[in-house]
């Protein structure tokens, strides 16, 4: 119930349209009512069942008042004169114009109530999609680590469309099918009060099966949404992954995994579908049965006359009855229905209420500009109690380079995340202009910095858009600046549509030396203050490697920068290089004093000029 009550929660915005869809709904129900109600007066007519008395009870025009029994005397009044006027074959025909119009208003109401709750529906999903999306985009790096992006994109899409599918769309269920209940069972009592509380005796026993079977449904609704999760993630995995698998020869082993998972998921949803699909003739099954025992005991009592009612108010009364059935058979398969939700949306709040291990503080201080140097004071990390870095300490001053260079694994690429603070440091502290990076703005700190990373990314857009990403009011002159000292603007141009040509998902129509200037094409266009280049040539073949180089030497110019490098070749120039393994600081100096202390940096540089 909790879950639920949440998820009616982010209809709040929209309370507005409640007293608007209550009135559509009660009308709905109200003229939905009265098209059986006017069932009796055709019987009468039909079956001459009108006595004298009750036509001189009806004589004369009531005085108004908003009761039910003034519009049962006006309606009796005006049925009367058009008895005397026209015969049997005009009531018949006034009886029959009436259900027509109460049938054409119960529609129409019926579907302005729709209306208003599919906005409120609209709105609500969209509010679910819009903050669990917000708190996926607000977690630390480290948090995707330990999440498949399958399973997420699952809870994005997926879950959430069983959430509308299932509780949202079960709004409707919720509030206008028991209301429609109670009035159909008050017309009953009234109309023969033995009989009805005979007829609620049966409907315990209905609810209490159905209840049983909606139970079942919970666990294999769980079961099932987190297998469509897993299958997204083999999806998401052997899509991107398709040249390794082709490569690998390795075709057939995601098949099998393929086609397990799915036969997990088809057996789990066969499951869920016996008891699902089960709640609805057990509804029928049981309201036939209760109808049977109606027409079994009411029937006797009108027979014997131990009844107030008359044959054709007992016919009535059977038709009224059945109609009980439908709003109660709903709301049996809504319950069902909402479990398989109450799973989903139990997924979804998951992630809403996971917590980002990167918070900044409420007194958060602003940082306008970078102005002396960033220093990391005895900085160590660890991920999930292992140790990555221990006793990191240097100082990085404004307009100069630091590299970091060492074997793969040894940390550099974790302590250059320390920086923008996608991770904090586990022991020590990191300062800019002797500030802790943790008492800054974050929106402040990562403004003052660009990032060039081995693996260029980039987005399903335009050229012109994933230069000036993230960046508003950005003119087209600006762009093509950038570009040209990222030495991108001949290729761009070269390009279908130039700047407006999309260049598809993650970059994939351009080549990798082109990515990698688009990336620091977008580097310049925002002019950091800080620059951190994670091995950004590494991956590229001589020719784009010049290029990037070059363009890579006009971004650096007189900027504070930290590298990460893979080919020494390309940080001979750094003020000052610190060779990293283990995740401590194993040497520093300048390219020349490392080479002639005879250490890992010399080793590795002879290596590479093998």
């Amino acid at each position: 119930m909790e879950t639920y009550l949440r998820i009616l929660a982010y209809a709040r915005p929209y309370r507005r349209y409640f007293p608007q869809y209550v009135l559509y709904a009660f009308l709905a129900i109200v003229f939905g009512l009265l098209n059986f109600t006017l069932l009796k007066p055709l019987f009468d007519v039909i079956f001459e069942q009108v006595g004298p008395e009750e036509l001189q009870a009806y004589s004369e025009r009531p005085e108004f008042s908003f009761t039910i029994q003034y519009f049962m005397h006006l309606f009796n009044y005006y049925f009367l004169e058009i008895a005397n006027a026209y015969g049997k074959f005009g009531t018949l025909v006034y009886v029959c114009v009436i259900i027509v119009i109460s049938v054409f208003l119960s529609n129409l109401f019926a579907y302005l109530s729709g209306v208003v709750l599919a906005k409120v529906r609209a709105d609500i999903i969209q509010g679910m999609r819009v903050r669990i999306f917000t708190s996926v985009s607000r977690m630390h790096l480290g948090y995707f680590s330990t999440e498949r992006k399958g399973d997420l994109i699952s809870k994005m899409t997926n879950d959430i469309q069983e959430v509308e599918n299932s509780i949202v769309q079960s709004l409707r269920v919720v509030f206008k099918e028991p209301v429609t209940v109670i009035l159909y069972f008050a017309v009953l009592f009234f109309m023969s009060v033995q009989l009805t509380l005979f007829t609620i005796l049966l409907i315990p026993v209905s609810g209490a099966i159905i209840g049983y079977v909606t139970k079942r449904l919970k666990k294999s609704a769980e079961q099932s949404q987190e297998s469509l999760g897993r299958i997204v993630n083999i999806l998401d995995e052997t899509i991107g992954g398709m040249r390794v698998v082709k490569a690998f020869g390795a075709r057939k082993f995601v098949q099998q995994k393929f086609e397990a998972e799915t036969g997990y998921y088809a057996s789990v949803n066969v499951s869920m579908a016996r008891k699902y699909e089960l709640a609805s003739p057990i509804s029928q099954f049981l309201g036939v049965t209760v109808v049977a025992g109606i027409l079994l005991y009411g029937g006797n009592l009108v027979l014997t006359n131990s009844s107030s009612l008359s044959a054709s108010e007992f016919i009535a009364y059977i038709i009224l009855f059945t109609q009980v059935l439908n709003p109660a058979k709903e709301i049996s398969r809504a319950v069902s229905s909402i479990q398989r939700g109450l799973a989903s949306a139990r997924r979804i709040f998951a992630v809403v209420d996971a917590k980002p291990e990167i918070n900044e503080i409420p007194a958060a201080l602003p940082l306008a500009q970078f102005n002396d140097s960033v220093e990391f004071q005895n900085v160590g990390f660890a991920y999930q109690e292992t140790p990555v870095l221990k006793g990191i300490n240097f100082v990085l001053k404004k307009g100069k380079t630091i590299a970091l260079v060492g074997p793969s694994g040894g940390g550099k690429s974790t302590l250059a995340d320390l920086l923008p603070r996608f991770y904090d440091p586990t022991e020590g502290m990191i300062t800019i202009d002797g500030k802790d990076i943790k008492s800054l703005k974050i929106s402040d700190l990562r403004h003052l910095m660009g990032i060039v990373t081995q693996e260029s990314i980039l987005f399903n857009d335009s050229v012109y858009q994933n230069i000036a990403f993230g960046m508003e009011g950005i003119s087209q002159e600006k762009v093509e600046k950038a570009a040209t000292i990222a030495n991108a603007h001949d290729f761009i141009m070269k390009l279908e549509q130039g700047y407006q040509t999309n260049i598809g998902e993650r970059g994939t129509k351009l080549s990798g030396g082109q990515r990698q200037r688009l990336s620091i094409a977008r580097a310049v266009l925002k002019n950091p203050a800080i620059l951190i280049l994670d091995e950004a040539t590494s991956a590229l073949d001589s020719a784009s490697e010049r290029l990037v180089q070059e363009a890579l030497a006009k971004l650096m110019a007189n900027r504070t920068s930290l590298v990460i490098a893979h080919r020494l070749s390309t940080i001979q120039y750094a003020d000052e290089i610190l060779v990293i393994e283990g995740g401590q600081i194993v040497e520093r100096g300048t390219h020349d004093e490392l080479m002639e202390s005879n250490g890992l940096y010399k080793k590795l540089s002879q290596m590479q000029s093998v």
